[in-house]
């Protein structure tokens, strides 16, 4: 019995981890994989606010002709290295080893991000609202939903700089109630929330830039099953209806 305690312990305990991860409530999202303008802005915004740090190593610049871009644009507005070709992917020249010393861990890349976190895109757009200042941090800033997150907000210069509103519960737990708005950006809160959302679009295509296909083909691929299940139980019962 020991024994069997032991090991569901130690099943159970990966378990206990995603739990806690998963205790920030993760705002929606509500992006549209259909919206091109969106995934055009939020293209515009990896490469001028983040790709000086974090790659999309497995994904090439040619692939944004996806939603709605011609390689002219591409080549003009995002490929600021005029020495690639649009084949090329959309890496950075940032030595890792250097990175590791600046940030304590190398900036990680970001291109499969919207499917190894647990609610994707709500989890980037929740991400990238949840900033708030923070003294004891080394780039003077934490984050809800990553706390001790080791790099700078990026994007404070649109958003602006918000404050955490700690509460004590009965139990005598400090907890973050809201983050609140101190000091405005070039943005109004609604603007902000729009850049999010085109970042999270964006990422969440570049994770998987053929989800609607597959999604299609599967309905087919369903619907053609469900076809030849009838016809072959059909089949079936003229098959045996002598047998019986």
């Amino acid at each position: 019995m020991k024994k069997l305690f032991v090991i569901l312990s130690l099943v159970l305990l990966p378990l206990a981890g995603f739990a806690n991860e998963g205790e920030v409530e993760l705002e929606s999202a509500n992006i549209d994989l259909t919206d091109h303008a969106a995934m055009q802005r939020g293209a515009k915004y990896f490469v001028n606010y983040c790709q000086g740090c974090h790659t999309l190593k497995y994904f090439r610049y040619e692939r944004m002709q996806d939603f709605g871009l011609t390689k002219e644009q591409i080549k003009e507005n995002l490929l600021f290295d005029k020495t690639k070709k649009l084949g090329a992917l959309m890496d950075n020249n940032m030595p890792s080893e250097e990175a590791a010393k600046w940030f304590g861990t190398a900036p990680p890349d970001l291109t499969l991000t919207a499917r190894r976190r647990e609610g994707g895109a709500d989890w980037i757009y929740t991400y990238l609202k949840s900033f708030y200042k923070d003294e004891s941090r080394p780039f003077g800033v934490n984050n809800v939903v990553f706390p001790n997150v080791g790099m700078p907000h990026v994007l404070m210069e649109l958003q602006g700089v918000q404050e955490a509103v700690v509460e004590t519960d009965e139990h005598g737990n400090k907890h973050i109630k809201e983050l609140k708005l101190v000091k405005p950006g070039k943005l109004s809160p609604e603007e902000y929330d729009q850049v999010a959302k085109d970042l999270a679009t964006f990422l969440t295509h570049v994770a998987e830039p053929m989800k609607l296909q597959r999604q299609r083909i599967g309905f087919w691929v369903m619907l053609f099953l469900f076809v030849f299940f009838v016809v072959s139980f059909m089949l079936k019962k003229e098959y045996w209806k002598d047998v019986h």
